[in-house]
């Protein structure tokens, strides 16, 4: 939450971002309220898979088009992946 209080700070911004310009806030309706890869369990080689199961579950479930899902890696390495949800029609 700090982080997300941080891109929205013109404080910050200045003081850390280059260009010196807030990045936004976030509209906490759009945050994933049941937590990220360590609240999943954190299954050791899996998390990849259990972000993208519970992501595409979540899109049917509640009747979504787009999932974003991210995750870091040690050494500052991270991955990002877009899923859409199609009509079963």
């Amino acid at each position: 939450l700090a982080n997300m209080v941080a891109m929205g700070s013109e404080k910050f911004a200045a003081d850390r971002l280059p260009g010196g310009k807030p990045v936004g806030k976030f509209d906490m309706a759009n945050v994933n309220t049941r937590g990220g890869s360590l609240a999943l369990g954190h299954p050791f080689g899996a998390t990849g898979a259990r972000l993208v199961t519970t992501a595409a579950n979540r899109l049917q479930s509640e009747n979504k088009r787009f999932a974003l899902l991210t995750a870091c890696a040690d050494g500052g390495l991270a991955h990002a992946c877009i899923l859409e949800r199609y009509d079963n029609k």
